[in-house]
């Protein structure tokens, strides 16, 4: 049977993507975020406005998108309730953000240079897609964010994750995207640790502080 009811929360699970992009000052910024869609070499990013990487996108029009592994959850889970936007909102103070420009740092990630756009690539990521912005549309029933549509001009893929004997195809038994479920980490069919964000958002069910599954 199923029941009518009014989601606050539409994450059924899609992976997790680190996006580095360049602050005005030149400075890099590391952002964590999970509404992102695929289809050939292009990829629709849902970020809220006010969202320094938003900013960034608008004018410097280029971007990378950094896959983590399941293994990285710590370093995207230290990312999470962090934002370079020194406009801290109320509401966003609640839930426990505060302003951080070396994101970085506070991962313990390493900045990697692109070969075609600006942004750095995050070196412990397996999967860096260098990106160009092509449009953005704000969302018909949220004024508030934007989709911005990218193309990807250049893949940069672990060998150990393609199928031996090919330059151009994933193995999908190698690879373990993070996944973010429900506001939850999940990896290898499991959740893995608790989430800043799940505990910011009040989630209910979330894992407790300190508990691994």
């Amino acid at each position: 049977m199923h029941k009518a009811t009014d989601l606050k929360v539409l994450y059924f699970g899609t992976p997790v993507v680190l996006i580095s992009s360049r602050n005005e000052d030149g400075g890099a910024n590391l952002a964590p975020m999970s509404s992102a869609w695929w289809l050939g070499q292009s990829c629709v990013l849902g970020l809220g406005n006010t969202a320094q990487t938003a900013v960034n996108l608008r004018r410097e029009g280029e971007c990378v998108l950094n896959l983590p592994s399941s293994g990285q959850v710590d370093a995207v889970d230290a990312l999470a309730l962090l934002t370079a936007n020194p406009d801290v909102t109320e509401h966003r103070r609640q839930q426990g953000y505060r302003f951080e420009r070396g994101k970085f740092a506070a991962a313990g990630l390493t900045e990697q240079p692109s070969e075609l756009v600006r942004a750095p690539r995050v070196a412990e990521c397996p999967v860096q897609l260098e990106c160009r912005l092509e449009a953005a549309a704000p969302l018909a029933g949220n004024p508030h964010c934007t989709a911005f549509e990218v193309t990807v001009v250049r893949a940069h893929v672990e060998e150990r994750l393609l199928v031996p004997g090919t330059d151009h195809y994933v193995d999908p038994l190698g690879w373990d995207p993070l996944i973010m479920k429900f506001c939850e980490f999940f990896g290898d069919g499991r959740r893995l640790a608790p989430s800043r964000l799940a505990e910011g958002w009040q989630m209910p069910g979330r894992l407790p502080a300190g508990v691994r599954a």
